[in-house]
């Protein structure tokens, strides 16, 4: 699969922008998502796409669709959900992402950068993607990306030790994990004890067997809810990533919250 095109199929590679049939795309329609600074386009196969913050450039091979406007040109890129935890919560119907334009976000698990180029998207100029990976080979990939895109901030750090980072980042409005390690939550509580703003939001990858592979997928997501309650997060909701992945679910919490009074 040469520069990541076709891998996760659908919608991958039919004649560059929107299909190259029909006067070069302009038959796809893009629409605003109910999640601000996130679209979909509409064409033969609906994709959810972002407003792509360095026109011209693909990240890793994805599709790009132009669509022209009062002789203006907007162009987006294709978000794909089997790539993307994100893209795959959203399309599974997440209630809230807790990051729009203009969002102060901290990536946890950024690896290449593919997922977070598209949340960079959708922040856009005004917002800010703090990027924590500590492998250094995709770290490099993530570096690269960052050069052409001024709102993401690579770091390459550890994310059990974000002490190490602590002068690189202000507060941020959410937390998105995707670290695949046993103590996620507990790693995710520690940066959240340093950047995560009062009543700011995380939203934590969880793969099941990543935490604990001899119990139910099941088991181990309330594992990690008791774990996040007991870090001062309210958890908000929690939603499986099929068909995208396999027991994968994406919980969503709220930091430091007041707790509701019981009339």
């Amino acid at each position: 699969g040469g520069r990541g095109g076709g891998r996760g199929g659908r919608g991958g590679g039919r004649g560059g922008r929107g299909g190259g049939r029909g006067g070069g795309g302009a038959k796809v329609i893009v629409e605003g998502h109910r999640h601000d600074g996130v679209f979909v386009a509409r064409g033969k196969e609906d994709s959810l796409v972002t407003k792509n913050l360095v026109p011209g450039e693909s990240v890793y091979g994805e599709k790009r669709i132009s669509t022209e406007a009062e002789g203006a040109k907007t162009e987006y890129r294709v978000w794909n959900p089997f790539r993307s935890k994100l893209a795959a919560a959203i399309l599974g119907g997440v209630d809230n992402i807790w990051m729009k334009p203009g969002s102060k976000v901290l990536y946890l698990g950024a690896a290449s950068g593919t997922s977070v180029s598209h949340v960079s998207d959708l922040v856009g100029p005004d917002g800010v993607v703090y990027a924590v990976e500590f492998s250094h080979r995709p770290g490099r990939d993530l570096v690269n990306m960052a050069k052409k895109r001024p709102n993401v901030v690579p770091i390459i750090e550890d994310a059990r030790h974000p002490m190490k980072y602590r002068m690189l980042i202000g507060m941020v409005d959410c937390i998105f994990a995707d670290v695949a390690q046993p103590d996620q939550a507990r790693i995710v509580a520690h940066n959240a004890s340093f950047f995560l703003k009062t009543g700011g939001h995380c939203v934590i990858s969880v793969k099941a067997n990543c935490i604990d592979s001899t119990v139910a997928a099941e088991v181990v997501f309330a594992s990690e809810i008791k774990k996040l309650q007991e870090e001062n997060f309210r958890p908000l909701e929690q939603l499986t990533l099929e068909p995208y992945e396999r027991d994968h679910a994406v919980v969503v919490a709220a930091y430091r919250v007041a707790k509701k009074k019981s009339s």
